[in-house]
């Protein structure tokens, strides 16, 4: 990636941009290890976060970069008409609250577990539930679209040929096209259907459910039971896949519909990471003050 960026700099640098003011061997070198030394310490530097801090690190540096450029999108969107802002406000106070619904929103399978008897102790029959929440691949999927829907477009960018001229770029490839956008929600449902396969095997949560007793009322243990737990996925995965298009592809809809939103620089990816770091925060901060005042809960 180092080496794409210094040729997109050389590419902008023939154009008439001073970015970079010499080019060779040895300049490439160093923006080249630049790069790279700065990706290594950007990483180091979330590790300390995750290690020391409250939550995931990288997810925090993500979280403090999309927050940092809040000031310029506010200074773009007073340059608009006042219905467009009230239009856009509207818009990301609705889509904020939908993300912080679905976010929590989980389905609950009813699960029973049968009573034994062991000597004079009777264990079991109780009732209790297994969760699938509907975001259950979080943004990764939209992550991984997002990438490999970008490399095209990068491809373009350090050839030299990301140009109006150049029709795949303008009209498939570009982040503003409707063709990158159906590519994009095709790639978004496939990674959540991925993820969702890697993250719960229905075999193994049946057969668990098997040895410790349990039963899920109206199936018989074994496969009835793996094959409505992979039902219920395959829904769940389905309403979050559209879920997560739906946000993702919103800004590239408003931006085509109105070319001013373009300016605000607001992506769903960014709205998903802000709001999903938000929550995590607050319940991790929660969590530390359960732990360090357990003894006034108890009192």
């Amino acid at each position: 990636m180092g080496w794409a960026y210094y040729m997109m700099l050389t590419n902008y640098a023939s154009s008439g941009f001073s970015i970079i003011t010499k080019t060779g061997f040895m300049p490439a070198v160093v923006i080249i290890l630049a790069f790279t030394a700065g990706s290594a310490v950007v990483m180091w530097l979330g590790e300390q976060i995750t290690e020391f801090g409250i939550g995931n690190g990288i997810s925090m540096i993500l979280f403090a970069n999309i927050i940092s450029g809040i000031p310029s999108m506010i200074g773009n969107l007073i340059h608009m008409v006042w219905w467009q802002i009230i239009l856009v406000l509207v818009g990301m106070a609705a889509l904020i609250l939908f993300i912080v619904f679905i976010n929590d929103a989980e389905r609950r399978i009813p699960i029973q577990y049968a009573k034994r008897v062991v000597g004079r102790k009777v264990y079991g029959g109780q009732n209790t539930n297994l969760p699938i929440k509907v975001s259950m691949s979080g943004v990764m999927p939209v992550i991984f679209a997002q990438s490999i829907c970008s490399i095209p477009a990068t491809i373009c960018a350090f050839t030299g040929s990301a140009n109006e001229g150049n029709w795949w770029y303008t009209h498939v490839w570009s982040s503003t096209s409707w063709t990158y956008a159906v590519i994009y929600f095709m790639m978004i449902f496939f990674f959540s259907w991925f993820y969702s396969t890697i993250q719960y095997d229905p075999v193994e949560i049946s057969n668990n459910l098997k040895k410790n007793g349990g039963f899920i009322p109206g199936f018989r243990p074994g496969k009835p039971t793996a094959d409505f737990i992979q039902k219920v996925i395959n829904k769940i995965v389905v309403f979050g896949a559209v879920y997560l298009g739906i946000v993702s592809l919103l800004p590239i809809v408003g931006g085509n519909l109105l070319p001013s939103v373009r300016n605000l620089a607001i992506g769903g990816t960014s709205v998903i990471i802000v709001v999903g770091v938000a929550l995590e925060t607050v319940q991790a901060l929660e969590s530390q003050m359960l732990m360090r005042h357990y003894k006034g809960f108890l009192d």
